[in-house]
């Protein structure tokens, strides 16, 4: 598996094999798109902000349009700080338990 693949399923909690639904049009997604294009001179550009899963209609188009893959990013980035959101919530549900356990001893 190519590293930004794994990036990918390991910010979203994805396993490989699971269903992942393109972020645009929620067709299953088959490319992991560099919303900034790699580059060849050794930066690596796989990073959870610039990877983003894709169809391979919504990845054509974002790869022959570079406004629509601005939008595609915008997008993309509404999705991981939510994620980021989700986790940061659970993480203070699971203090709050664990603070009401403590008192409860």
């Amino acid at each position: 598996m190519q590293k930004h693949t794994r990036v990918y399923l390991d910010f979203f909690n994805f396993e490989e094999g699971d269903y992942i639904p393109c972020e645009i049009c929620q067709s299953p997604c088959v490319d992991i798109h560099h919303l900034q294009k790699r580059t060849r001179n050794k930066v690596t550009n796989d990073y959870i902000e610039n990877l983003m899963g894709l169809c391979r209609d919504c990845h054509i188009k974002a790869e022959s349009d570079s406004i629509l893959n601005s939008y595609f990013r915008i997008k993309h980035l509404e999705l991981v700080c939510q994620q980021i959101y989700d986790l940061v919530e659970i993480n203070k549900r699971f203090k709050e338990y664990e603070n009401k356990r403590n008192k409860n001893k």
